[in-house]
């Protein structure tokens, strides 16, 4: 008789037998740049991460390379919104500085930039309004716009995320065009509408002033849809596909891992790190397990890297093992 329990014996024979192996390697750490001076600020709804300050920036990024976590991914908070969210493409922008001074005193830290406009539009939504609705094809002109501007100052990869159709494409096309064609694109590829980005607002002052995003982030009940987007982005080339979230949509990762011949990342989103976070600090969970356990089963699912929170909780443990 076959026992499966004979190779679960021992710590050494279940670390041989091991199928899925989380790393480091596998983690980018997000990070909040507001514009302005002497700011480290505390996100209520996500304990542990903060908004800060460029000048007030370097103990985090010091931090960040001593636990050799490879990648940031910069999200920015600028003083000045306007309809357009025109500050995104201000080569003196929040972002733009950040990128030259990471790549100056950081020089090994791989540095991603968030290419959305909703924290820089006085409205929250992903680009221009026109008739109440983002219209497509006005914001991806101005995608193409803060994405040189990205690329001139210096960024390592594009990750854009406000789901308007085509903006791989443009991305792509802007690049090369302007001498950036070995600049990858990490594409936000199957972006679900959901209630799990709560916090994140919170964290870059982005909640829209009317309405909501389902008229271009996807439907939560959709499938087949996500293998559409994902195939849309592969041919206009993104070099990395992404699923945001992480955790409710682990059969999209796998679908993804499946059939394309890519990088697949996810986005291990805010509502699910305060999930977590809330619930240990009521003593109901084990956080630290619970962590690295969701950080696990979206490597298990398919996924080669995980955008998360908890990069660098989870970089400490990892460090001892």
């Amino acid at each position: 008789m076959f026992r499966t329990r004979r190779l679960r014996k021992t710590e050494n024979i279940r670390r041989l037998v091991r199928e899925t192996k989380l790393s480091v390697d596998d983690l980018i750490y997000p990070l909040f740049i507001e514009e302005g001076e002497n700011i480290e600020t505390e996100i209520v709804s996500m304990p542990g991460i903060k908004r800060f300050s460029l000048d007030k920036i370097s103990k985090e990024l010091d931090e960040i390379t001593a636990l050799k976590i490879p990648a940031v991914l910069l999200f920015g908070i600028p003083t000045n919104k306007d309809e357009e969210g025109s500050e995104t493409w201000n080569d003196e922008g929040i972002i733009q500085k950040t990128i030259r001074f990471i790549k100056k005193n950081y020089p090994s830290l791989y540095v991603i930039t968030d290419v959305c406009f909703c924290e820089y539009t006085s409205h929250g939504h992903c680009g221009i309004i026109h008739h109440n609705d983002v219209d497509n094809d006005a914001t991806l002109v101005n995608i193409a716009k803060q994405s040189i501007s990205h690329a001139k100052a210096g960024a390592d990869m594009i990750a854009p995320s406000g789901m308007m159709d085509g903006t791989v494409a443009m991305i792509r096309e802007s690049l090369d065009n302007t001498g950036f064609v070995d600049l990858p694109i990490m594409g936000y590829s199957v972006k679900y509408s959901s209630a799990f980005y709560g916090p994140f607002r919170d964290a870059a002052d982005s909640a829209p002033t009317f309405g909501d995003r389902r008229t271009y982030q996807m439907d939560p009940a959709n499938r087949d849809e996500a293998m559409r987007e994902a195939t849309f982005d592969d041919q206009e080339g993104a070099d990395i596909l992404m699923v945001k979230p992480a955790l409710s949509y682990l059969d999209i990762i796998r679908d993804l891992k499946n059939t394309f011949d890519r990088p697949i990342a996810c986005y291990n989103v805010s509502g699910e790190y305060a999930m977590v976070k809330a619930a240990a600090e009521k003593g109901w969970i084990d956080g630290e397990k619970v962590m690295m356990e969701s950080l696990l089963s979206m490597k298990r699912a398919g996924a080669d890297i995980i955008i998360t929170y908890f990069a660098k909780e989870a970089a400490k443990i990892l460090q001892k093992r």
